[in-house]
């Protein structure tokens, strides 16, 4: 018997249909080992780990939510099944190879274990794969670890950096890809409208715009950049004007015709990024729902991996779409076709694997769920017409005059002559213009305004907010991130609220605009580093580092060692320079406290200064110099009352009484400050909370994994410390169910090694 895992249990199913007897095909939901991760151990809260000089961390690898009862019950099973050989076939990239690795050390004890990877999920590309297995690329695991120490340490590190703003966190890519919203935002509201106006129509099909000015007329529009737009005028009286010229005569006359073609190329099968843009435009899609429609497209084997940056293609999937091209249009809408290289690479490009392409090119439609079937297409159409020749339309750049207007008047009129690439989008694109007007274009001849004329008063534009897939396109062209970081990074930024949706524009909250104006630079000194840890050049030679890395042009250790101690002098500045300043909760925080002091106090403290303008030293003074009189003659503020109230009342207590019994007679006798009465009161009351009895949930519990380690109910209670269920509290309660936890996991444990 022969095992086969795999990171989906899709895949799993689709390799199943081709192994058939002899073979277990099984799924391990993904990564099953990472950083330690959660609480409960020492490890789980560390940012880095040590190692020496030539060598990486080794860092403990952790079970991920779920992975160890989901690899012991695949190795319990293959072993029952008298496996001999292990296949792991998990996905061909970078994270994909690291999941082998762990796999691989879980799976040690079978007598064979093979590392395989296909890039399509077919009968022909599983058995190819299976019969040449490889050995793990460890320069590939060695980039993803270092992958994952980085963005371990500045997740962590800075994440903590930021939360003296009150903010969730901070990424190594997470953030400067917040930086180009954020960015973008302030240029929309430094923007300042231009006003400009312009007067157009329609005659036999060819817009006409009136030409209101030279490009070296002093009096040109000229927009924010300074580009020169022929057909608008500063000057509401001249358009007023060439407006009523042009509705008293409602005609034009063809002063020149100027011949043209037009041949439009087709575009390059799909890469990861131009997947997300176009499905965007072109079927008014998400990120989120592309990536998983196209996740499922892959995995049931109709398409190529996903996760691609390159537009090469196989040879045999050309020929055969160019085959069904011939076939079904003729050997005129055959062209060149993007090759075995596709066109020429740029900067920042990977090309491990295939472009997006049908695994049948023969295959135009699939009978599938709705968007499925949609999306498949969309992605046949754009793998055919990457092997079809250009388009080519004729083209006729016009000028008119009007009768009692002395500005020139312009169109073109453009049609269709060969659709090449274009026929198998027919099914997504409007109708376009496959003749030329019937009037001609014999000079002299009238033209009448079909549509029209119309004066447009409007003004200019500020910059276009980023959509999702335009933020892709952006992080993709400066080397942020790679195709399998894409959709997350983004996906983060608005589920940590540092971003906002409004339809496909993304818009940075205040959280995101404080994160990037404010926190982010404290990293990003200029004076002294010429890259800043967010800066984009520093973020995408990171990248760079790590592609060098998978490709063994560079030594893992060196970066990491090297990466390690540069932003070690960057955060080590960063904290020097947040010392200068009062944080956002230093300043809330002496706020609140002089809220709660009369006018003659709060002068007495500060004088007639704001707590923003107070020095990081000055504000810590202030709070380590609160002495106990101070403290003790404050009011209690709202949160601490509102917390007596809620534990009295969750107690069942009379709220008088129990004051009374600590020396207070009424509520309004309460003082605020650390010190203070409504302090004691509150750590009375959570005492009391502690020192009652156990929970319904909690007592459930502790019978519930009492039978699972088959202990009597009376040696948990032992454990406890305590006499029965009916007595042990709400505190021992939970003490004991960590316990309990503990002794269920040390015998899962157990029985693995036995089992092996």
């Amino acid at each position: 018997m022969k095992l086969v895992i795999l990171e989906s249990g899709a895949k799993a199913r689709t390799i199943k249909k081709y192994l058939g007897k002899g073979w277990m095909v099984d799924a391990c939901n993904g990564h099953v080992q990472d950083l330690p991760s959660g609480r409960g151990t020492k490890d789980s809260s560390k940012a880095m780990w040590s190692s020496k000089a030539g060598d990486l961390p080794n860092p403990p690898w952790s079970w991920t939510k779920k992975a160890e009862q989901v690899m012991t019950k695949i190795v319990n099973k293959a072993q029952r099944s008298g496996v001999d050989e292990v296949y792991i076939a998990t996905d061909p990239d970078r994270e994909g190879e690291f999941i082998a690795w762990r796999l691989s050390e879980i799976l040690s004890d079978f007598d064979s274990v093979y590392r395989v990877s296909f890039n399509e999920i077919t009968e022909d590309a599983v058995y190819e794969a299976i019969s040449k297995p490889r050995n793990l690329d460890m320069a590939l695991v060695e980039a993803a670890i270092v992958r994952r120490l980085m963005d371990r340490l500045v997740g962590f590190r800075c994440s903590k950096f930021c939360r003296s703003w009150k903010l969730k966190s901070m990424g190594r890519v997470q953030t400067p890809t917040l930086g180009y919203i954020v960015d973008r935002e302030i240029e929309r509201d430094a923007h300042i409208p231009i006003e400009f106006h312009s007067v157009n129509g329609h005659s036999n099909n060819v817009e006409f715009k009136v030409k209101f000015h030279e490009s070296n007329d002093e009096e040109a529009w000229r927009d924010d950049d300074g580009k020169y737009f022929a057909d608008r005028t500063s000057d509401s009286k001249r358009a007023r004007h060439a407006l009523e010229a042009l509705q008293t005569t409602g005609e034009l006359r063809l002063d020149s015709s100027k011949e043209g073609k037009l041949s439009r190329k087709p575009k390059p099968p799909f890469t990861t990024d131009t997947l997300l843009q176009t499905s965007s435009s072109t079927l008014g899609w998400s990120i989120s729902k592309t990536s998983s429609i196209a996740s499922s497209l892959y995995q049931s084997g109709h398409i190529t991996y996903i996760r691609t940056d390159s537009t090469r293609t196989n040879k045999n999937a050309r020929d055969d779409v160019r085959s069904l091209i011939n076939e079904k249009f003729g050997k005129k809408f055959l062209g060149k076709g993007i090759g075995e290289s596709g066109p020429k690479k740029k900067g920042n490009v990977q090309d491990a694997h295939e472009a997006i392409r049908p695994t049948n090119p023969k295959i135009e439609t699939l009978d599938l769920e709705k968007d499925e079937s949609t999306l498949y297409k969309l992605i046949w159409s754009r793998f055919a017409a990457s092997q079809m020749s250009e388009s080519i339309r004729e083209r006729r750049s016009l000028i008119f005059s009007c009768k009692g207007l002395i500005e020139e008047i312009f169109g073109t009129s453009t049609w269709r002559t060969h659709s090449g690439w274009e026929e198998v989008f027919q099914w997504s694109s409007k109708s376009v213009m496959d003749k030329p007007p019937d009037i001609g274009f014999e000079i002299g001849s009238t033209w009448n305004i079909d549509v029209g004329p119309e004066q447009t008063t409007d003004f200019t534009k500020p910059p276009r907010r980023f959509s999702e897939s335009s933020i892709i396109q952006q992080m993709k062209k400066d080397g942020i991130g790679r195709p399998s970081t894409y959709v997350t990074t983004v996906t983060k930024l608005v589920d940590r609220g540092y971003v906002s949706k409004e339809g496909s524009s993304l818009i940075p909250t205040d959280n995101g605009r404080i994160l990037w104006t404010e926190v982010a630079p404290y990293y990003n000194q200029a004076e002294y580093f010429s890259e800043g840890l967010f800066s984009y050049d520093f973020t995408s030679n990171m990248e760079l580092n790590l592609d060098n890395i998978e490709s063994g042009d560079a030594d893992a250790s060196t970066k990491w060692h090297e990466f390690s101690d540069v932003f070690r002098s960057m955060h080590n500045i960063a904290l020097e320079k947040r010392r200068e300043k009062p944080t956002l909760r230093q300043i809330q925080y002496v706020e609140s406290i002089l809220s709660r002091m009369d006018i003659d106090q709060k002068t007495e403290v500060i004088g007639e200064r704001e707590v923003a303008d107070l020095s990081g030293d000055e504000i810590r003074e202030f709070i380590d110099g609160i002495g106990d009189e101070l403290q003790s003659s404050l009011p209690p503020s709202e949160k601490q009352l509102s917390t007596i109230i809620r534990l009295s009342d969750k107690l069942g207590l009379d709220l008088t009484e129990f004051l009374s019994g600590l020396g207070v007679s009424d509520i309004s006798e309460l003082t605020g400050g650390r010190d203070g009465s409504a302090s004691n009161a509150i750590g009375n009351l959570i005492e009391m909370d502690r020192s009652s009895p156990a929970t319904e949930k909690q007592v459930s519990t502790i019978v519930s994994m009492s039978e699972n380690l088959e202990m009597p109910i009376e040696q948990a209670m032992e454990i406890a410390q305590t006499e029965t269920l009916e007595t042990i509290t709400k505190s021992e309660a939970s003490n004991l169910i960590s316990d309990l936890k503990k002794l269920i996991s040390s015998n899962r444990r157990k029985g693995r090694k036995r089992s092996r």
